[in-house]
């Protein structure tokens, strides 16, 4: 799993990983496969590309379901290039919003599509390709987490 740092001025920047308790499946177009820790739902990325409030495209490029504690949780990650630290044109702030955007308005919507119910949705951006559960130094990666609630995402200050 994803540790979330806090930061008195940003909502919730990528500090860490750590890796997942428990195992799971990977989930490819509905046939189970096994798989280390987590379970991923692949889609075409391209059917979930989207242009944000900010202007930035970003690219769904991978959807993982997992156990945290007792809870389900679903993790929506998007590629992002306009968030790098060099040359990159979008903040944290706008990066915030758009996040929200997507929890909303892509997150939500490919759950129902996929049957899946969680109590937390993550919602991560990076301006590079980085394996799951790994530090890459050089990458920039902002993540939220948004509880469900009456089929809209709150999100959640840890």
């Amino acid at each position: 799993m994803i540790a979330l740092g806090f930061d008195s001025q940003v909502r919730g920047v990528f500090r860490r990983t750590a890796a997942p308790g428990g195992g799971a499946q990977q989930w490819v177009r509905g046939c189970a496969i096994p798989f280390f820790f987590l379970a991923s739902i692949s889609a075409p990325p391209a059917a979930f590309a989207q242009t944000l409030p900010s202007g930035q495209g970003v690219e769904l490029t991978e959807v993982l379901v997992d156990t945290v504690g007792d809870q389900a949780w679903v993790r929506f990650r998007f590629l992002a290039p306009d968030i790098a630290r060099d040359g990159g044109q979008v903040g944290y702030e706008a990066a915030a919003s758009d996040m929200d955007v997507l929890c909303n308005e892509t997150a939500l919507p490919y759950m129902a599509d996929f049957e899946l119910e969680a109590a937390r949705v993550a919602i991560s951006l990076s301006d590079r390709p980085v394996p799951f559960g790994t530090a890459d130094p050089d990458a920039t990666q902002f993540i939220e987490v948004y509880r469900i609630d009456e089929s809209r995402c709150i999100w959640e200050e840890f």
